[in-house]
C-alpha cells in the first residue's frame, strides 16, 4: 500500500512541476505579447505625433499587434488547456476542437502578417513580393492542413461510433 501512495506522490508531484513550467512559459509568452501589443501601439501614436512615415508605421504597429495577439492566443491556449483543465482530453471530438480552435488563430494570425508584408511590399518595392507570397502559400497549407485532418479525424471518429 505504500508503494501505491509514494507513487501518486511522484505523480502528482510530477504533474505539479509539468502545470508549473506551463505556467512559467505561459505566462512568459503573455508578457512578451503584451510588450509587443504596446510597442505596436507605441509605434503607431508616435508616428502620428510626429508626423514621420505615417503609413509605414501604421503598417509596422499593425504587424506588431498581429503577432502580439497570436502569441497571447497561445499563451490563452496553454493557460486553457494545459492549467486551468484536465490534462487529457476525453474525447477525440474535444482534441479535434481545440487543435482546430488553436491553429485557426495561428492561420488568422499568418494571413493577417503576410497582408500586412503585401501592403509593405507593394509601397516599398514589388520584388519584395516573395516573402508575403510564402506566407500566403504558409497559411493555405496550414488551412488545407487542418481541413484534411478535421476530415480524417471525424471519419475516424465516425469509425468508432459504428463498430
Amino acid at each position: 500500500m505504500s508503494g501505491q501512495r509514494r507513487g501518486g506522490r511522484v505523480v502528482a508531484v510530477v504533474d505539479g512541476l509539468g502545470r508549473g513550467v506551463f505556467l512559467a512559459v505561459a505566462a512568459s509568452l503573455m508578457a512578451f505579447a503584451l510588450a509587443m501589443l504596446g510597442w505596436g501601439w507605441w509605434t503607431a501614436l508616435s508616428s502620428l505625433f510626429t508626423g514621420d512615415q505615417i503609413a509605414r508605421s501604421l503598417l509596422e504597429a499593425l504587424g506588431w499587434i498581429v503577432i502580439g495577439l497570436a502569441v497571447f492566443d497561445v499563451s490563452k491556449y496553454l493557460m486553457e488547456e494545459e492549467i486551468l483543465r484536465d490534462r487529457e482530453l476525453r474525447e477525440p471530438a474535444e482534441a479535434r476542437r481545440s487543435l482546430t480552435k488553436f491553429v485557426s488563430t495561428i492561420s488568422i494570425a499568418v494571413f493577417l502578417e503576410a497582408l500586412v508584408a503585401v501592403f509593405d511590399a507593394v509601397k516599398s518595392n514589388l520584388v519584395n513580393l516573395l516573402w508575403p507570397t510564402l506566407l500566403l502559400v504558409a497559411g493555405m497549407l496550414m488551412v488545407v492542413g487542418l481541413g484534411l485532418y478535421q476530415r480524417l479525424s471525424m471519419h475516424a471518429e465516425q469509425h468508432e461510433i459504428d463498430r
